[in-house]
């Protein structure tokens, strides 16, 4: 799912696996500097055990520089290798110390973050530098910090970590070594993957933007917004924009992004023409060579080939263009073909720019503590897909691969395809904080709030799922938000999650069982123990991967999946061999599909309901499609209405807004409900053959 990107009950097992077969004796256990580790895992697990934390020492480095963060997050994966110690304040989405409080663990908030560095020196043996002009090499070094008990540091940092008090030595400089991304990655694959774990594999990107203060920056006013939240392009025009008020400075600025962030339809803009005083300044049309030349900050805008080429900004995206007139000018003027929730400012200011980078912490301790190679190659380029392919290539089917991929939801589409082709699933973790700490906890057993199920009439069932399940940070961030809504629990939604919180984080998975209501139901995010697309992976892994991650649905309570199928960058049906292997191998009695455009019930094989997700992203997007549904349907018989709620821009209380304008015809239930209900009308047995069948094998 897009990231920016649980469980009604739960058992406690001894050993649960996604890894067919003995991993490589490669890092199988990391080992610290003293020798010891506490990190326990055995082959059939998913992902390792750490020990539990006894006293934590935390550091508030939200808005410390980025090498900073890379210094603490390498260091808390040696020293948290051994037995975590380290505590990490990275995010504040859902308040700093939300989680730190929730583990129940002392610890010590020091006001100087350098105190901790100064306390386990003496547990690493040196220092990895990276090369700030190729920012690849910030992955490298991350993957050798791993290898050789080392801590990661810009050249600045370096110079400090040397002298006293610290007196660290260096052990690699890679300043000079590498010439562009394919070389770091090439070198790194060639010397370092055989001594890294073959068990996990870690994408990341190796910075991240600069944070830029919300709201319009300095000098900007809004001169140009859509306000009837379009969608189809009906206000497709040239719009004439007068940026005169503007002159008086070096240059002008102009800034697009979405009028109504809540809903992903945001400025879509084809060409723009810049007169000073009549005469042309520049012509452009995005994505060409002509746009570079003005292009001051694309933030994550993005450039499609459709309606002739655009660039468009969705959510809480923008962009923004640079130009500067002629001295003297005295009109300036800016023609724009543009069209959707428009919303554009102008400023004479420079803002800051979200392509000025640095480096970040966060996945990084647990790649560091596992000695996982770390890298992070685009799989549209093919020179980089062909070394992403050698890397899948030499681990076992189902391997996890942890982190995210470059390029967006493009990449997402392309890449989790490939993964899949290799039989690897993917855990979105890139910025999940403290994953070391968070592996150290342990799951407890809650016991199930399930209400009666009601009994099948003649109504429109509804039911909602909340996306981004399968997105370890979204359960650690954006999830805990929602769930925190005081309308959580007043009508019935399913909350996609990932089973293998039971592994990395069970201290957030006990939090959402313990709190759950009866009206809460939590869920398999996409698709499964893991995300990956079923028709893009191999026939002959399947079966066994269904039934080994099983085991972890099982045991969390998570038995109703939510399922994406994509080949091509396209969603595509389940095929019924797929059907079939999710039906004896999960003993699924229904799941959910896609996130499209409609919804609709199958019965595949004649035996498993698969209801198509509808998304929306607002809450007059819900209120819309069930009146539509309503206008269709004849009353004589059940119709079943799956609504997919887009995480990012929706909350419960939306949900309960949509809930409260229904009429008595319409009824909410939870998911495992809503596939009772279908079986019900359809005639189908309460439990499925094939998993009746599979019991007895």
């Amino acid at each position: 799912m897009i990231r920016k990107l649980t469980v009604t009950c739960l058992a406690i097992v001894c050993t649960l696996s996604l890894t067919l077969g003995a991993s490589a004796p490669a890092a199988a256990t990391a080992e610290s500097k003293s020798g010891k580790s506490s990190i326990s895992w055995p082959n059939k697990q998913a992902l390792p055990s750490f020990a539990t934390p006894k006293k934590l020492d935390v550091a508030d480095i939200y808005d410390a520089p980025g090498d900073i963060k890379l210094l603490l997050a390498t260091l808390q994966g040696i020293v948290n290798r051994e037995e975590p110690r380290i505590y990490l304040l990275e995010n504040q989405e859902e308040g700093k110390l939300t989680w730190l409080k929730d583990l129940k663990v002392p610890y010590n908030v020091h006001a100087d973050y350098w105190d901790i560095v100064k306390k386990y020196k003496k547990e690493v043996k040196g220092i990895i530098v990276y090369d700030p002009k190729v920012a690849d090499t910030i992955n490298v070094a991350t993957t050798l910090a791993g290898l050789k008990d080392a801590v990661v540091a810009s050249p600045a940092l370096a110079a400090q970590l040397k002298a006293a008090p610290f007196n660290l030595k260096v052990l690699d400089d890679l300043q000079g070594k590498f010439k562009d991304r394919l070389d770091a990655y090439t070198w790194q694959y060639e010397n370092l993957w055989a001594k890294s774990t073959h068990r996990m594999l870690v994408g990341l990107s190796p910075d991240t933007s600069v944070r830029i203060p919300p709201g319009l920056p300095e000098s900007f006013k809004t001169i140009a917004e859509d306000t009837t939240q379009e969608r189809d392009g009906k206000n497709k025009n040239t719009y004439e924009l007068d940026l005169t008020s503007n002159l008086g400075k070096e240059s002008v600025f102009l800034r697009f992004e979405d009028a109504f962030p809540q809903d992903g339809w945001g400025s879509a803009v084809h060409e723009v023409t810049v007169k000073a005083d009549g005469q042309t300044i520049a012509q452009f049309i995005p994505g060409t060579p002509e746009e570079e030349a003005f292009l001051y900050d694309r933030q994550s805008s993005q450039v499609s080939t459709g309606q002739g080429g655009h660039r468009f900004a969705d959510n809480g995206r923008y962009f923004v263009y640079k130009f500067t007139p002629p001295a003297g000018t005295k009109q300036l003027t800016a023609s724009v073909l543009m069209w959707n929730q428009f919303k554009v400012s102008a400023g004479n200011i420079q803002p800051p720019t979200s392509d000025q980078k640095e480096p970040y912490g966060y996945l990084r301790d647990y790649a560091v503590a596992n000695k996982a190679m770390v890298f992070w190659l685009d799989s549209n380029v093919p020179e980089q897909k062909a070394l992403f392919e050698k890397i899948l290539s030499g681990v076992k089917p189902g391997t996890p691969y942890l982190g995210w991929f470059n390029n967006d939801v493009e990449g997402e589409f392309s890449s989790v395809e490939i993964t899949s082709n290799y039989s690897v699933y993917v855990l979105a973790a890139d910025w999940f904080s403290n994953l070391t700490v968070f592996s150290g906890t342990k799951a407890k057993a809650v016991k199930a709030k399930t209400p009666k199920a009601p009994k099948l009439a003649n109504k429109i069932y509804v039911t909602y799922t909340f996306s981004e399940g399968d997105n370890f940070q979204y359960n650690q961030h954006r999830m805990r938000i929602l769930w925190d809504d005081p309308a959580r629990g007043k009508v019935p939604i399913n909350w996609t999650s990932s089973p293998l919180l039971y592994d990395g984080a069970p201290a957030i998975l006990n939090y959402f069982q313990k709190t759950a209501t009866e009206n809460d139901l939590i869920i398999a995010g996409p698709s499964g123990s893991g995300y990956f697309y079923p028709e893009a992976w191999p026939e002959a892994t399947f079966s066994d991967f269904l039934k080994q991650s099983y085991t972890y649905m099982k045991q969390t309570g998570m038995t109703v999946p939510y399922v994406l199928n994509r080949v091509n960058s396209e969603n595509v049906p389940l095929s019924a061999s797929k059907a079939a292997a999710y039906e004896k191998f999960y003993k699924a009695k229904g799941l959910f599909l896609s996130w499209e455009d409609h919804y609709g019930v199958e019965i595949i094989n004649g035996t498993l309901p698969v209801s198509t997700i509808q998304g929306i992203s607002t809450a007059q997007d819900g209120k819309n499609i069930l009146a539509a549904a309503k206008a269709k349907w004849d009353g004589k018989s059940p119709l079943f209405v799956s609504l997919g709620l887009l995480a990012w821009s929706m909350t419960p209380s939306d949900v309960v807004a949509i809930t409260e304008s229904l009429g008595p015809e319409y009824q909410a239930v939870r998911a495992d409900h809503y596939f009772s209900l279908i079986r019900d009308y359809n005639k189908l047995p309460a439990k499925s053959q094939l998993a009746e069948d599979e019991n007895e094998d």
